[in-house]
């Protein structure tokens, strides 16, 4: 399974998240997290609405600015602090309907999706695995041991620390393999895909958005044609059209080997009142 932004925004749609913060998507990204102030304080050159061309823009001019600092710490403090709240969520169902065979491939920063396995696994050791492709407020990596584990936290038989992970990465110098966290885990989920017994791919909220076209095209690549996977399903929870996200993800759909499902919600949701 695929997690992009979308699911972790339907998740907080339908049970907010714990102090009531909002999960941002790139489309609103900069003035939910608070960065307006920053970016209105740019040069006309580098300012940009696209936070991830913005970025881009300013590692290229300067890596260690103040503003690329300041922007690096409140994203960080954004997503760190968020919380499930008490009741079960899409996070919560998702991992008890999973198994140790199958993988959760997440491109999301908040932690959610690791909360959610932490209160489950005191129920049940039967839970998927995990890769978490653009790091996570909630993971931190060893690089003693070549292991993730909660960040800042210590490794209780080794003693070696999960140096919290990082986040942002100007968008045209995404290299996976100049990382060792990343690195790893993009190999897990490159493996996962290219298994003969991986028969279902969902993707869940994830839009494949042009910044991440070297994404898409390793997991192209790991998986192979749709005519090389000509038995296997392909499910798609999106708020887009299914004419939409069936042209999107069309290099993984053998011919009508897909399922889609739309996530939006109706306007007449108690939610929106």
């Amino acid at each position: 399974m695929l997690l992009g932004s979308g699911a972790s925004r339907a998740s907080t749609d339908l049970r907010p998240e714990r102090s009531g913060k909002k999960l941002p998507i790139m489309a609103d990204f900069i003035d939910m997290v608070g960065l307006r102030d920053i970016v209105d304080s740019l040069s006309p050159d580098i300012r940009d609405d696209n936070f991830e061309k913005l970025y881009s823009k300013l590692h290229r001019a300067n890596p260690a600015s103040a503003e690329i600092l300041e922007i690096e710490r409140r994203v960080y403090d954004y997503f760190k602090d968020m919380k499930l709240p008490d009741e079960p969520t899409i996070y919560d169902y998702l991992v008890l309907s999973l198994r140790p065979r199958d993988l959760i491939a997440t491109f999301n920063w908040d932690p959610f999706l690791y909360q959610a396995y932490c209160r489950n696994v005191e129920f049940t050791k039967d839970l998927p695995r995990f890769s978490f492709l653009h790091g996570n407020v909630a993971i931190g990596f060893s690089e003693v041991d070549k292991r993730t584990g909660p960040a800042d936290g210590i490794h209780k038989k080794t003693g070696s620390w999960y140096e919290p992970t990082r986040l942002l990465y100007p968008v045209d110098k995404k290299d996976y393999n100049a990382n060792e966290l990343l690195r790893i885990e993009w190999e897990r989920v490159k493996y996962w895909l290219s298994k003969e017994e991986s028969r279902q791919l969902t993707i869940f909220g994830y839009s494949a958005p042009e910044t991440d076209v070297e994404a898409v095209e390793l997991m192209s690549q790991a998986r192979g044609t749709p005519e090389e996977r000509n038995m296997e399903q392909v499910e798609i929870i999106d708020i887009d059209s299914e004419k939409e996200v069936v042209k999107r993800w069309k290099r993984f759909i053998h011919t009508h080997h897909y399922d889609y499902r739309n996530c939006r919600l109706p306007q007449s949701s108690p939610i929106h009142k």
